[in-house]
């Protein structure tokens, strides 16, 4: 029985997220059923099943907190300074085709701050955590310090759309540039595990376009990890997180990032015509 009075908002992220993740497992391979949401997008019954494990222990263990759940959207007050974040299984797609990468994520924004978080992968048996402060890797009931490391020189490209910046970035183009293929070698997971391996030493950086990565589901907790062990952490133009261009840049270490904000600028300075590099007439 686990004591409510003195479990850490870290550990009950843990906790969340082993439920969520043995839900994800236990469902694997049935070919559950899928719930359009439009535009390509669909969730499983295993998302909403594991959603609903989540939410039971966060619930039980926080009731005056407010949650935020990919499938079941807001509860709680508007504006409450605790709120728990829960992507149920990133990488449905993957899932859905009998793919084994994926993560369950929870992260606890309290203030502007997040400050507890935990992405699990559900078929490996690790679970990524932080108290905001120090990043760990629990496995068989034991934990160890995450180490970034850009040895790999394995960089996670993100695909998906949309692609708000675009024309002037597109995460594709990284693939094709000289430069790219000189330092590094690309993958593409298609799930937020990747960013968490950024934290661990498995990959040396994670690019992703997009907008809105402040509260998001499915990236909060990644962030967390990645900061808390030391990674760089930028939008795509090298400013703060959820500022400007937004996008990500998420790197091991200065120098990963330094050469991949290069890309992305030598990227879109091509992209200019000559009537975008000189003022209106």
């Amino acid at each position: 029985m686990v004591s409510m009075d003195t479990e850490s908002d870290a550990q009950l992220a843990v906790r969340a997220v082993r439920a969520g993740a043995a839900v994800v497992r236990d469902m694997y391979g049935t070919s559950p059923q899928r719930f359009e949401k439009g535009g390509g997008d669909f969730a499983t019954a295993a998302d909403l099943a594991a959603e609903k494990a989540i939410l039971d222990v966060l619930r039980s263990a926080r009731p005056d907190d407010a949650v935020t759940g990919e499938e079941s959207g807001r509860t709680g007050v508007d504006g409450a300074e605790r709120r728990w974040l829960v992507d149920p299984l990133c990488g449905t797609l993957n899932y859905a085709v009998n793919t084994m990468v994926v993560a369950v994520n929870v992260a606890l924004r309290d203030g502007r701050s997040v400050t507890a978080a935990a992405s699990a992968d559900p078929f490996g048996g690790e679970v990524f955590w932080t108290d905001g402060e120090r990043a760990r890797l629990r496995k068989g009931g034991t934990d160890e310090e995450l180490a970034p490391s850009s040895g790999s020189r394995l960089v996670d490209v993100n695909l998906d759309p949309p692609f708000p910046n675009a024309p002037g970035f597109r995460a594709v183009g990284l693939l094709a540039a000289p430069e790219f293929a000189e330092h590094f070698r690309p993958r593409v997971v298609s799930s937020t595990l990747a960013v968490a391996w950024v934290a661990a030493g498995r990959r040396a950086a994670y690019v992703t376009d997009g907008r809105g990565l402040r509260d998001s589901v499915h990236f909060a907790a990644g962030i967390a990890l990645c900061e808390a062990a030391g990674c760089v952490v930028t939008g795509i133009h090298g400013q703060p997180p959820h500022t400007g261009a937004e996008g990500l840049v998420v790197a091991a270490d200065r120098e990963t990032h330094g050469l991949l904000l290069e890309m992305i600028r030598s990227q879109e300075r091509g992209s200019e015509g000559p009537d975008d590099a000189s003022p209106l007439r």
